[in-house]
């Protein structure tokens, strides 16, 4: 029995090898009358990073998100759909977590979580602000961003392009401050779009807009 089971623990860590598997998991794990091992369930969870290597699940991966989940991976978009009104585009997960409990403080919901990550440059942030505007629950796109290798100009640049480009419209709120903040702010202001330095402030105005008022 020792012996069988030493084949079973080898083999799952051979598979979590060969695939570059972030966990491989078999629960439960079924010992028969007769002494074998059976896998009655298992799981797989392959490295994203490592999918270049296993070309027999390109494209499986993106069956486990929602259509805006799975356009927002193709462009290395950290986003999670949620059934709020009040779109979020933020940079770095802590401030888009500290951003959509501001939301909830001021009794909104957020529709999504959507971290930009460090250093997005304008077309990953179009992508971003994109996404948004597409979501039918959204009725206002609250972008809030600390600039500090994120640059404000591409930031303001990347909303600009989105506009131009998105069929849908909706009213965004954009609280932008650091990094080339005085360039971002003019693109913005030139354009018609309000910028807030206060986040409370940005997140205020989102709310009375959601409310019609």
């Amino acid at each position: 029995d020792l012996r069988r089971f030493s084949n079973v623990i080898f083999n799952l860590y051979r598979v979590a090898v060969d695939y570059d598997a972030e966990l491989v998991e078999t629960n439960p794990l079924v010992k028969t009358s007769d002494g074998n091992f059976v896998a009655a369930d298992a799981r797989i969870i392959i490295d994203d990073n490592a999918l270049f290597r296993h070309k027999e699940f390109s494209g499986r991966e993106l069956a486990e998100y929602s259509v805006l989940e799975a356009e927002a991976k193709k462009h290395g978009l950290s986003y999670v759909d949620l059934t709020g009104n009040i779109g979020c585009l933020v940079n770095g997960a802590g401030l888009a977590m500290a951003t959509m409990d501001l939301v909830k403080l001021l009794g909104e919901e957020p529709a999504n979580f959507l971290d930009i990550g460090g250093g997005a440059r304008a077309e990953v942030i179009k992508e971003g602000v994109k996404i948004l505007l597409s979501k039918s629950d959204v009725k206002v796109v609250l972008v809030n961003v600390l600039g500090g290798i994120t640059r404000c100009d591409e930031v303001a640049r990347g909303i600009l392009e989105a506009l131009k480009e998105a069929k849908t419209k909706r009213p965004l709120v954009v609280r932008l401050i650091g990094t080339r903040e005085e360039e971002g702010r003019k693109m913005l202001e030139d354009a018609g779009i309000q910028v807030y330095r206060d986040v409370e402030e940005a997140a205020k105005e989102a709310v009375r807009i959601v409310r019609g008022g």
